[in-house]
């Protein structure tokens, strides 16, 4: 079952360090844009994925194409994607051996949850990190 409790939200993020951001955008008008800033103000590495804008920057990280590229270990996989499309991200989620899935605000989808918990990935959906960073106070991350 997904983490919909405060204290779980809250567990998740303190713990995490590292989120690779799938759909981030390099459009200033976009929310993925500004979620991935605010993200990095708070001391995450935030690490954006998105074929359609491959080898660009965004807020000075560079920007893969799929998970598998990345090879550092990642904590959350934010998916900012539609609810069907959310499906591929979770499954790339669970073949990189990512500690959990964020699906953001408006995006649902029950099955890609289940798989990710059966391969032991903790769950959010339907919430934005962003937005849960500041309604639950949680400390900025600690530099390594």
């Amino acid at each position: 079952m997904p983490i919909t409790d405060d204290a779980g939200i809250a567990r998740l993020l303190a713990n995490a360090r590292t989120i690779a951001m799938v759909g981030a955008s390099n459009r200033p008008d976009r929310p993925s844009y500004e979620v991935m800033e605010i993200l990095q103000q708070h001391g995450y590495r935030v690490i954006p994925v998105n074929p359609q804008i491959t080898g660009d920057h965004v807020h000075g990280e560079y920007v893969w194409r799929e998970l598998a590229q990345l090879g550092d270990p990642i904590d959350i996989v934010d998916i900012f994607r539609n609810s069907t499309a959310a499906g591929e991200a979770v499954d790339q989620a669970i073949a990189v051996g990512a500690k959990a899935v964020w699906m953001q605000l408006g995006v649902i989808n029950p099955a890609a949850a289940e798989r990710a918990e059966a391969a032991g990935l903790e769950v959010v959906m339907n919430r934005c990190p962003a937005i849960e960073l500041v309604r639950l106070s949680v400390p900025p991350v600690a530099a390594t």
